[in-house]
């Protein structure tokens, strides 16, 4: 629960357990009317960690875990302890051996886990933590390390109809790809010939993750528009608009009535 007094603001944490192990930030909120914004200038944050014997690592939803390595930035393999005196070691599952902690280019930070300050290709594969303190070694879950390099920017995107000219009655479908970085979510929007007449059109969106045989991993997705039933009204562009977080990219292709 929050209390909000006067000078101060309190959180009260019951029933904690080992997973309520980490950061907690406040700040003040600058208000005009309804509106309300984050004054950057003042805020607080403090690191609070819940010792468990029974868990030495902080719980995670998962078994497994995806931590994609960029060369141009540090990667985390996040496996967080609820005791700081814990002895963390960093394991490789294949070869079956101890990655060596030299703090330098893998250091080891209690309150995020591993850091790999430059990572490269050689960094991938399946790793786990050991912990241990004043009582038998407890392992982490496992994380599968997998390289990414691919170009920074708006989406590199292609378009392509299953054919340039269609039949009536034909049922013809454009896709719209793009090559990106594993982690990085991208959002397709459609122009097409009926839409302003309303003419339905089935559109699916889905990615998924490619070995692209060099050891980089790069993330392929698609958004796939489908007419069915050509007519004469669908003839014309079609006009795919991927956007990202670094811009958008405009790509398009046009089908002919036979």
């Amino acid at each position: 629960s929050i209390k909000q007094l006067d000078r101060y603001s309190q959180l009260i944490l019951e029933n904690s357990t080992a997973a309520d192990t980490g950061e907690y930030s406040c700040w003040l909120q600058l208000c005009n009317g309804n509106k309300c914004r984050k004054d950057e200038t003042k805020t607080g944050s403090t690191y609070i960690f819940f010792t468990d014997k029974e868990e030495l690592f902080v719980p995670t939803p998962s078994y497994f875990e995806i931590v994609y390595l960029n060369p141009d930035k540090p990667a985390v393999i996040p496996c967080r302890v609820t005791t700081p005196s814990a002895k963390v070691t960093l394991h490789r599952e294949f070869p079956a051996e101890e990655i060596e902690t030299d703090g330098t280019d893998i250091i080891y930070d209690v309150k995020k886990g591993f850091v790999y300050q430059h990572p490269t290709s050689d960094h991938k594969g399946i790793v786990y933590c050991k912990a241990e303190s004043q009582g038998a070694p407890q392992i982490s879950i496992k994380y599968h390390l997998l390289y990414v390099e691919v170009p920074k920017g708006p989406p590199s995107t292609t378009i392509a109809a299953s054919s340039n000219r269609a039949e009536v009655s034909d049922s013809v479908h454009v896709i719209c790809t793009v090559l990106g970085e594993p982690d990085v979510d991208v959002n397709f929007r459609w122009w097409y010939p009926g839409q302003e007449s309303e003419r339905p059109a089935i559109i699916q969106n889905f990615w998924r993750l490619i070995n692209r045989g060099t050891g980089h991993t790069t993330r392929i997705s698609k958004s796939v528009l489908l007419v069915e039933d050509f007519e004469a009204r669908d003839a014309g562009n079609y006009i795919c608009i991927a956007q990202n977080l670094q811009g958008e990219t405009t790509v398009a292709t046009k089908v002919e009535l036979n």
